[in-house]
Formats: C-alpha cells, sequence, structure tokens
C-alpha cells in the first residue's frame, strides 16, 4: 500500500510502536501505518516511545527514547557510553536473551536465505557462552577513532561523529584504555592496539608502532604465532582456542590426508590440522593479505608439507591438484558461488565453515545444497558479547546419493 505524504514519517518525529521480532544486524522490527521501522536500543514485546532518525522509500530507522512497557530481559547497560558510542548493541539486554536473540537470527536467516528450517533439519540450535561469564573485557583488539579535540572513541551508530571515551567495557584490561584516553592524538589518527596471549600490549597509531613489540606472540593449542599486531587475529580472547576445537571436531582429519585452508590468515587452523594429517598429509594455505602471509610464511618456515599461495581463493584455489578436506573462513561477506564450486569439484568428504556473519553462511549453505552438501552440523559461539555479531561453526557432507 502506497502512503501518502501525509503518512509517511519524518526524521525527529516521535513515535509510539511496540517492538517486533529482532533483525539481522541490531535492530528490532517496528511497524508504523504499514511503514517498517528498524529500531535501535528495544526489546522484542516492549512499548516504546520510538524517534525517527533516518526515512528511505521503503524503510525507516529510529532509536528508543523511551520504554513505556519494559520486558523482564531489560536491565540498565553497565557502560554509561551504551547506546551512543556505536560500538555495543545490545548492552541493555541481558546475556541469557542476548544469546537466545542470536540464535532467532540466525535461524531466520537460515529460512529467509539459506530455504531451510534448521529445527526440521534437527537442529537444536543455541548459541554458547564463552568465558568471561559476564560478557566484559574480552576484546583483545581494538582499533579506536580520533575525535577533533584529540581524543580516542568511537564513531556513533550510523555516524561520522566520534564519541569521545575514558573507557570500554569490553576492552581488555590489559590495554588500560583509560590511560590511553588521558593522552592527546592527533585528530586524523587511528589508534590500534592489541593485546597477546603472552601479554604483550602494542599501540599504533594509523600503522606505525608507538608502543610495545612490532611483532606479538599468540600461542594456541601448544602452537606459537609470531605476527604483526595488525595482522587478522579473532578479538575474543577465548575464540582462538574455540574456534580450533570446535573446527578440528568437525573436520575429522586423518594421517595422510591434504587439506585446503581458504582465508587462512596467520595461520591458525593450519597449524592444528598439521598435527592431525602428519608427515604424510599435506597442507595448503590462501590468503590475500600480504601481513598475514608473511606471517604466516614464518609460521610455517621449513615445513615441507605446507603450501602457502598469497591471492585471491578464486584465483588461486584451480592451482590445487586435491583436497580431502576443506576448511574456510572467509570475511563478512562470504565465499560465494565461484570459490564453492571451485571447492567441490575435489568432492571433499567435509567442508567445515567457519562464519561471522549468519547470512552470508545461509546464503551459502543454499549454494552448496544446490551442489549436493548438505548441512550436517552447525553451532554458534557467542564471541561478540554485548554486540549483535555472531560466530558459527558449520560443517558440510556430501548429500546421499
Amino acid at each position: 500500500m502506497e502512503l501518502n505524504a501525509q503518512e509517511r514519517l519524518k526524521v525527529g518525529e516521535v513515535i509510539q510502536g511496540e517492538i517486533g521480532p529482532v533483525a539481522h544486524g541490531g535492530h528490532f522490527v517496528a511497524r508504523h501505518n504499514g511503514q517498517v521501522i528498524f529500531v535501535r536500543h528495544g526489546i522484542t514485546g516492549e512499548l516504546a516511545k520510538i524517534k525517527i532518525t533516518a526515512v528511505s522509500s521503503k524503510i525507516a530507522h529510529g532509536d528508543v527514547i523511551e520504554v513505556l512497557t519494559p520486558v523482564p530481559s531489560r536491565i540498565t547497560p553497565p557502560c554509561k557510553y551504551a547506546g551512543s558510542c556505536g560500538g555495543c548493541d545490545f548492552q541493555h539486554i541481558n546475556l541469557t536473551m542476548q544469546q537466545d536473540l542470536k540464535a532467532q537470527i540466525i535461524k531466520e536467516q537460515f529460512l529467509r536465505i539459506g530455504k531451510m528450517n534448521l529445527a526440521e533439519l534437527g537442529f537444536d540450535l543455541k548459541v554458547t557462552p564463552v568465558e568471561p561469564a559476564d560478557g566484559m573485557h574480552w576484546r583483545t583488539r581494538m582499533d579506536f577513532a580520533v575525535s577533533p579535540r584529540g581524543a580516542i572513541g568511537f564513531f556513533g551508530a550510523r555516524s561520522n561523529e566520534v564519541v569521545e571515551i575514558k573507557d570500554c567495557l569490553i576492552a581488555d584490561q590489559r590495554m588500560n584504555v583509560g590511560e590511553l584516553a588521558s593522552r592527546s592524538w592527533k585528530s586524523d589518527a587511528r589508534v590500534e592496539v592489541a593485546v597477546s596471549s603472552t601479554n604483550e600490549i602494542s599501540v599504533m597509531r594509523s600503522g606505525r608502532s608507538i608502543s610495545g613489540p612490532t611483532q606479538i606472540v599468540e600461542q594456541v593449542g601448544g602452537n606459537s604465532f609470531k605476527i604483526s599486531p595488525v595482522a587478522f587475529w579473532q578479538s575474543h580472547k577465548a575464540a582462538p582456542v574455540t574456534l580450533v576445537k570446535a573446527a578440528l571436531a568437525q573436520l575429522g582429519a586423518k594421517n595422510g590426508d591434504h587439506v585446503c585452508d581458504l582465508y587462512s590468515g596467520v595461520g591458525l587452523f593450519a597449524a592444528a590440522i598439521l598435527k592431525e594429517v602428519g608427515d604424510r598429509g599435506f597442507v595448503t594455505l590462501i590468503e590475500s593479505d600480504k601481513t598475514a602471509v608473511t606471517d604466516a610464511r614464518k609460521v610455517f618456515l621449513n615445513k615441507e608439507n605446507v603450501k602457502i599461495l598469497q591471492g585471491l581463493v578464486a584465483q588461486q584455489l584451480p592451482i590445487v591438484k586435491r583436497a580431502d578436506l576443506i576448511l574456510l573462513d572467509p570475511p563478512r561477506t562470504g565465499a560465494g558461488e565461484v570459490v564453492i564450486k571451485q571447492m567441490i569439484k575435489f568432492r571433499p568428504r567435509k567442508i567445515v565453515y567457519i562464519s561471522c556473519d549468519p547470512a552470508a553462511l545461509a546464503r551459502d549453505a543454499k549454494t552448496l545444497a544446490d551442489v549436493g552438501y548438505k548441512l550436517d552440523h552447525i553451532q554458534a559461539f557467542d564471541l561478540f558479547p554485548m554486540t549483535q555479531h555472531i560466530e558459527c561453526v558449520a560443517g558440510f557432507a556430501p548429500a546421499k546419493e
């Protein structure tokens, strides 16, 4: 139904409405006169006053400014910047409900995009919590913006304005954010901080080291990684161990297997796989980021049964001759149809897919199903508490003829 000009919502308008289901991206869905509104700071089932912040031809965006009837899962946000800094989406919701909402998001994405009903497929999907149990001080990588006044902060939601901060409750306490916040920074800088599992702290300004080592050491499951602080590394301090354990359990690597590790980063998964396949096995890593590849070459120096290919997966995978198993950990955009069709030419007995975006995972799961690989396992982990992000580990095996 086409709305006339009088009925259309306008930026700055305040309406009253009931908050509907959670949506992918940290919003909840509300409706007003047939218009869909993506709402921040609400919870399903609440009656609230909503201020409209943006309007397009099809949808509007809004923020809850007053809760008229709160639901029991609403809590007082522990952080005073919650709702303004743009970093955390769910600080107003208790952790149990956050995890329930994330499970709903995964199921909805698989149903809408992947055309799969996870419950009908036999999956009782829940989002598994990880330590620390309170969802605080877990993040070991931080990238701060700097305000025109020279103070660190984060960009507000859907904004180019920097919200200045004095502390961050999800940052690893070893970073000492309060001390960083007391300094004056160049307004055009980015301040990047990394804390390693071996207690090294690196601070960089716009890519240049200003304190701490220029290479930090991460240790996971007996493997050591000497890497650049700006190389991709899982940001939750429990994530490397959690994801390696979950991925290896699904991969089922055996002595002598040839394994492809796609979007391999510095080789977190490859190092663990190498122990499983032994000297008779072989691991091929494919990664496009030059810094990560440089780090990986040092990690696997003198390993004759490891090959590292630098470049886009779609360009490098055709070079590979054999893959009994494939593990992939793509960026938020997912793998895509071209890469998936290249993967299945090997007829791997198992594909393990690590995903930080359920929409991309659902899309790729449908593509895999269309080419003969069925979803046979899915786990979700709350590796981004207080935010809307979710990490999944999915397994795919050849569908029986």
